[in-house]
């Protein structure tokens, strides 16, 4: 178990230190304070061995580092592969009727609409959203017949049509 006030204390007295020392590393503060984020989760995930070193701060440069470069690394390659391939073809806004049922979806609860979302969008039968969702296959039948039937009067309100009419 994590010493909490042991690596509060150490936090405090190395935090300024260390953006410093990765923000000379990566010329970016943001980018400085999301490895320096890293380095501090990894250091409190083992901080009952860290805390014993004679230099924890060394030791958080060390880790600070290797994600920086692992970091730089990715994004070389996306660079690498940006210029070898070019831009990706430009995302289509989605249609009218896309927001539509998106919103309509919005308005289901939960179980109805991951249901409905994944026998119709992922293509999964009955059966397999019953065991992933660990619910009888029945209700995940009327899962399905309850959110068809509440997204057919959602879209015939918001299209201006009635049910009933």
């Amino acid at each position: 178990m994590a010493d909490g006030a042991g690596f509060d204390q150490f936090y405090q007295g190395s935090c300024r230190r260390l953006l410093g020392y990765v923000f000379l590393l990566t010329g970016d503060l943001p980018e400085a304070q999301d490895v320096v984020q890293e380095a501090y989760m990894q250091a409190w995930q083992h901080w009952s061995t860290i805390e014993a070193y004679d230099e924890p701060e060394a030791w958080m440069r060390m880790v600070a580092n290797r994600i920086a470069i692992s970091r730089w690394r990715r994004i070389r390659g996306r660079a690498r592969a940006y210029l070898r391939h070019g831009a990706a073809d430009p995302v289509p806004a989605p249609s009218l009727n896309t927001v539509a049922v998106v919103a309509a979806l919005r308005r289901l609860p939960d179980e109805q609409r991951r249901a409905v979302a994944m026998h119709y969008l992922l293509g999964m039968p009955v059966v397999d959203i019953a065991r992933e969702t660990s619910a009888p296959v029945g209700t995940v039948k009327a899962r399905l017949h309850r959110g068809r039937a509440a997204l057919g009067e959602l879209l015939a309100i918001d299209s201006g049509e009635h049910a009933d009419a």
